[in-house]
């Protein structure tokens, strides 16, 4: 992927250039990485620039963070701003911010009766209650957990918009009570149903889980994402939850998570994080300009 990056840099760059002679901006802010190179390069007027890394950290080289580039960088972890220091990036334009970026709706109060919501979705009031998410897509990954988990629990399935998938949860028999779900914007809401999550180690599920503070269940080898392996080490590191060489070990995992001392202090824990960076990056950005 970076040859081909690679390769068509000078077209990205003339496309670029292009564009900011429709657009002056006073300041450009990236929210993707690889095309943070063309971005810089491609403003011939100087504009300042800033990266907000939507990553729990850099995965080097040319993903996030660029060496020789004059420009400011916002990271949400403490090993991020590590990385761009140690690409020689001074501390004056390397800010931090407590988490990474979350819906605003995630910092709502929830007004609901957990007991009588849990049943209007066939599910039981005081059952140790799991999120199962991987995404808007859904993953295949889900319909083997259900297969494999034995009981002792129940779970919410959320299955976006892979009805296929919500369809075969469905049909499937399990020893727990389950309830599937399809493509919803209420995924506060069901976090707030439920008292874990079980998931892929991508940044955004991870700190969504976290604000809600519910413990975390995810899996880390070789099939893994790159640039997500990270966010399962530090999921481990800062003691919020599980982290699994392969869901086949789903039950192991559950064991280990909800053993009532782990489960204590895995909440407390997460209950500890207090992300605030959508409301810090605006005053970050205000003083760029």
């Amino acid at each position: 992927m970076h040859q081909v990056i690679r390769f068509y840099h000078p077209a990205q760059v003339n496309l670029l250039k292009q564009f900011w002679t429709q657009s002056r901006p006073d300041l450009l802010v990236s929210l993707v990485p690889n095309f943070n190179r063309a971005l810089y390069q491609s403003l011939e007027d100087r504009t300042p620039m800033a990266t907000i890394l939507t990553d729990l950290a850099d995965y080097p080289p040319h993903f996030w963070i660029e060496r020789e580039q004059q420009q400011f960088f916002i990271c949400g972890t403490e090993r991020a701003v590590e990385q761009a220091r140690e690409m020689g990036h001074s501390t004056d334009r390397i800010f931090t911010t407590s988490g990474m970026i979350l819906r605003p709706k995630f910092y709502d109060a929830l007004e609901i009766d957990r007991s009588a919501e849990r049943i209007k979705l066939g599910l039981k009031a005081d059952v140790p209650t799991g999120l199962v998410l991987f995404g808007g897509e859904g993953s295949n990954t889900m319909l083997d957990i259900a297969k494999r988990v034995k009981g002792g629990l129940q779970l919410i399935f959320i299955c976006g918009k892979n009805q296929k998938l919500a369809q075969k949860l469905r049909a499937l028999e399990t020893p727990f009570p389950k309830s599937v779900q399809g493509f919803t914007s209420e995924i506060p809401h069901f976090m707030g149903l439920s008292d874990f999550f079980i998931g892929k180690p991508g940044p955004g599920s991870i700190s969504e889980a976290l604000a809600m503070k519910l413990p975390v269940m995810v899996e880390r080898n070789a099939w893994t994402l790159p640039q997500e392996r990270f966010n399962a080490d530090w999921v481990r590191n800062k003691r919020v939850g599980v982290v699994l060489k392969s869901f086949r070990d789903v039950n192991a995992g559950l064991g280990e998570l909800l053993d009532p001392t782990n489960f204590k202090r895995f909440r407390a824990n997460a209950a500890a994080i207090h992300n605030r960076a959508i409301f810090e990056i605006p005053d970050i950005l205000e003083s760029l300009l």
